[in-house]
């Protein structure tokens, strides 16, 4: 049997369960009491306020604590169990120390001296990144608006949350490097002579303003589209996962909708695992590097 004639059985099972429990449930409607932006309301869990500033533990909180101590564990527990012989978990820990060393921060960075200085910096990047990126695809009890009640305790449901899907958590890493690359770049060159390397070498007269002007828009649009790449590609997997994986159905009231959406939502929940987690904080590390390259470099 060809494989297109298989997809088209498999389609049409589908579309037969889906009509059929359709029949069998029917619709409610509209499901107004769900909200599916609660899913990333940050409700406090323990308010503290320092002197006017909102300190509060929350989920986000939460989470960014479990990614710290899973990259400072990590590491720690390799790095005391290091064998001639390695494991399969030492090889893969090696393989990622490889990729950041030599890959993102050796490859983009001009001498072996300023690698060495900022490896620890960007591997850090990395490594944080990456596990919150992948812790927040592990359901645990952290929604707090929708409770399961047993033996009279309300005990928060199960739910994927990534701190990064944040807006302001990958927002204060994106200030982080570019406070770190610009005053690299004024300490290696001056502030003045960090000024003259954001117009290219023999460009001189009234045509190097404009193209000061624009280095200087394109330094503070890093900003952007450092922070809101990260925040943007996780939030949008976690909100098409929430929808595939039930949200949709429960939105519209149709119970059988669970059939088709489900069977959609495995693959992607896979690929965001499997890619789209790594391949963010690859960016976000490479980035990185590359903004210190260019701030310490002799010209364009």
């Amino acid at each position: 049997m060809k494989t297109r004639t298989k997809v088209l059985i498999g389609l049409f099972g589908f579309f037969t369960l889906f009509m059929i429990l359709l029949v069998i449930f029917g619709s409610d409607g509209k499901n107004d009491a769900f909200q599916p932006q609660e899913e990333f309301r940050l409700t406090p869990w323990i308010e503290i306020d320092v002197f006017g500033i909102d300190m509060s533990i929350n989920r986000a909180v939460f989470y960014l604590f479990l990614a710290a101590v899973a990259t400072c564990l990590t590491m720690t527990w390799i790095a005391k169990r290091m064998v001639d012989k390695p494991n399969k978990t030492q090889m893969a820990v090696e393989i990622a120390y490889d990729l950041t060393k030599n890959n993102i921060t050796r490859g983009n960075l001009p001498d072996t001296k300023l690698a060495t200085k900022w490896f620890a910096f960007i591997a850090t990047l990395f490594f944080f990144i990456w596990f919150s990126n992948m812790l927040g695809y592990i359901p645990l009890p952290t929604n707090t608006h929708e409770t399961i009640d047993i033996f009279g305790a309300e005990i928060p449901s199960f739910a994927i949350y990534a701190a990064t899907a944040n807006i302001s958590i990958p927002l204060v890493l994106t200030l982080v490097v570019w406070f770190a690359y610009n005053i690299e770049g004024v300490r290696k060159h001056g502030f003045i002579g960090y000024l003259k390397t954001f117009v290219p070498g023999g460009i001189t007269g009234f045509a190097a303003i404009p193209l000061f002007v624009i280095e200087v828009i394109s330094h503070f649009v890093r900003i952007i589209s450092l922070s809101v790449r990260l925040f943007a590609n996780i939030l949008a997997g976690h909100l098409l996962i929430l929808f595939m994986a039930g949200g949709l159905a429960v939105l519209l009231g149709l119970s059988a909708l669970g059939v088709l959406t489900l069977a959609m939502a495995i693959p992607f929940f896979l690929f965001e695992v499997g890619l789209v987690a790594t391949l963010q904080a690859f960016i976000f590390a490479t980035l990185t590097s590359i903004y210190i390259g260019g701030a310490v470099a002799e010209g364009h």
